[in-house]
Order: C-alpha cells, then sequence, then structure tokens
C-alpha cells in the first residue's frame, strides 16, 4: 500500500467522526484534535476505523503516533510493511 493509499484511508476514517471538517485544510503536522475539535471517544473511534480498514492492531499506549496525519501514515506505513501486506 502507498503513502497516498494510506493517507486515503486515514482522511476516510477522519471524515467519519468528523465529517463537517475540511479536511484539504488539514496539516500533515496539526493535532487531529485539536484542528479537527475531537474528544477522547472520537478518537478512539478512529482508531477503530483505521483498525477495521487496514487490519492493523493500535495500541492504546501508541495513540500519540497517530495524533498527526504525517504520523499516521508513517506507522502505518511501517506496520504494514512489517505484516508483508503494503
Amino acid at each position: 500500500m502507498t503513502d497516498a493509499e494510506i493517507r486515503s484511508t486515514v482522511l476516510r476514517a477522519l471524515k467519519r467522526i468528523a465529517p463537517e471538517a475540511n479536511l484539504d485544510e488539514l496539516g500533515g503536522k496539526e493535532d487531529v484534535h485539536d484542528a479537527l475539535d475531537i474528544d477522547s471517544m472520537d478518537f478512539n473511534t478512529f482508531v477503530l476505523a483505521l483498525h477495521d480498514a487496514l487490519h492493523v492492531d493500535i495500541a492504546e499506549k501508541d495513540y500519540p503516533r497517530f495524533f498527526t496525519l504525517d504520523g499516521c501514515v508513517a506507522e502505518l506505513g511501517a506496520r504494514l510493511k512489517n505484516t508483508g501486506t503494503s
């Protein structure tokens, strides 16, 4: 899976929890909590959506790696490569 495909998957998951957000304006290094005004329950829903879409386990201790769009893409790319599904 390419970085562009991962990014698209992440954006779809974010759109599910923040449908009113203009994700075109979301910067790669912006904290998604602040940028999209989401709470911890929304973030958990987001992580579960990533798990469902990509079949990647994400432990709660790893959540900080998923706080930005760039972080999501990098972490998911590495995990997919390690599982051989990239």
